[in-house]
């Protein structure tokens, strides 16, 4: 039986391939829908909208065209779990602010797609930022609950939403934005995790 982490995989494999196959559409000037994307790359329908739902949120994803770096090059030259979740809210951070107004137009396009009769998103974002902390916190010596606990506060504090607000909202400019993430991440570290031996540099 496959584990919760092959599953993750797996699920985020099916993601990125139906996002390939929307961006094929688009170079090709065709219209992007669920059923053609998922067409592309050989997915079924049924299986595709469980990701998407709405084509455009897919197409305002797909049209991102951020290419994430791996894991473990984010993480290189870290040695602690507290090191790893540094160096992931950094890279996150800086990947918004470098990418700004892509990700700007994709959180309008994601929050267009709630739903008032449901009272929640009619699709799933790729939450690529709490698969990356749930593995940099795999070996800390903390129990389950507040791996998970520290996940949520984590995804919270960085990312585009953390710009909207600091840039948006406090009016900082991108230095005091990025020190305030750092700052937050910084207490979440020692809020929730054993004293580690600082990383080198």
């Amino acid at each position: 039986m496959a584990g919760s982490g092959e599953r993750k995989a797996q699920k985020s494999r099916t993601r990125e391939a139906l996002l390939d196959g929307a961006r094929k559409l688009m170079l090709a000037g065709e219209p992007v829908s669920v059923a053609a994307a998922a067409e592309r790359v050989g997915i079924s329908k049924a299986t595709a909208y469980r990701y998407f739902s709405d084509p455009g949120v897919m197409a305002a994803e797909a049209g991102l065209a951020v290419k994430v770096t791996p894991y473990e090059e984010i993480i290189a030259g870290t040695r602690s779990a507290g090191g790893r979740v540094r160096a992931l809210s950094r890279y996150f951070f800086e990947l918004a602010l470098t990418h700004e107004a892509a990700f700007r137009q994709f959180l309008a396009r994601s929050l267009d797609a709630w739903s008032a009769e449901s009272g929640k998103l009619t699709i799933r974002r790729g939450a690529r930022r709490v698969a990356m902390f749930e593995a940099a916190l795999q070996d800390a010596a903390i129990p389950e609950e507040r791996k998970a606990r520290l996940v949520r506060a984590l995804s919270l504090a960085t990312g585009v939403e953390a710009m909207i607000v600091l840039i948006d909202v406090v009016q900082a400019d991108k230095a005091a934005a990025r020190q305030a993430v750092t700052d937050i991440t910084d207490a979440l570290i020692a809020a929730h995790l054993p004293p580690e031996p600082p990383d080198p540099g």
